[in-house]
């Protein structure tokens, strides 16, 4: 048919992702994350974000392919 709906929400998810783990690198060691304890969970849930959106876009490309 036409474009699976996982291939676009896999491209967002990824692209947020990769924008929040850059941020969560380029802010490393910033007195920014004292309010949660220490934990820099911009570099956390970017790495969640881009891993669910990586297997959004392998289960786009593989839902697409009729073997």
């Amino acid at each position: 048919m036409g474009l699976d709906i996982r291939t676009p929400i896999g491209l967002m998810f990824s692209i947020f992702g990769v924008l929040l783990l850059g941020y969560g690198l380029a802010t490393s060691g910033s007195p920014i994350y004292q309010r949660s304890l220490g934990a820099n969970v911009n570099l956390e849930w970017g790495a969640v974000l881009l891993a669910f959106g990586l297997v959004m876009l392998w289960l786009g490309r593989k839902g697409g392919k009729k073997a």
